[in-house]
């Protein structure tokens, strides 16, 4: 898919979606990775004031899906994510938490992708393995 009709397909799906409510951005997007961030505020934190893991969870995934999406028409098939397993490493308070996707498998119906969390200087946060399933698009009416 070109990227400008891919950019704007995910643009328009993010609206009203906790993409959108979390202040999740689309930094970069190449075939080979993909990388999503969001700035740290009360909405990624845990009562301690922490970011929380949840929140690396849900960025490594969307980086994943994503990065998934790139290589499929959007018009006709969708993208879910089925397993996820993520690694916590150090603690952030404050800052940007950036996610980056990498293919580890690229299939016609499932696809596997590495993630690495950092910090904004570039300290690894996080690392996940995150499985998708490239699905259908359902017709109208069904």
């Amino acid at each position: 898919m070109e990227p400008d009709v891919f950019k704007q397909l995910v643009q328009a799906n993010l609206k009203e979606t906790a993409l959108e409510a979390l202040g999740v951005e689309i930094v970069d997007w190449r075939y080979e990775s993909f990388t999503v961030a969001i700035t740290l505020d009360g909405r990624h934190k845990q009562p301690e004031g922490y970011l929380h893991g949840g929140i690396s969870a849900l960025l490594a995934e969307t980086a994943a899906s994503l990065a998934g999406a790139a290589g499929i028409d959007l018009r006709s098939a969708m993208i879910f994510g089925v397993d996820l397993n993520i690694t916590h490493l150090r603690p952030l308070r404050e800052g940007r938490l950036v996610a980056t996707s990498r293919p580890l498998h690229r299939g016609r119906s499932t696809q596997v992708f590495s993630v690495d969390l950092t910090d904004q200087t570039g300290k690894l946060v996080a690392a996940a393995r995150c499985t998708v399933v490239v699905r259908p698009r359902p017709t109208s009416g069904a």
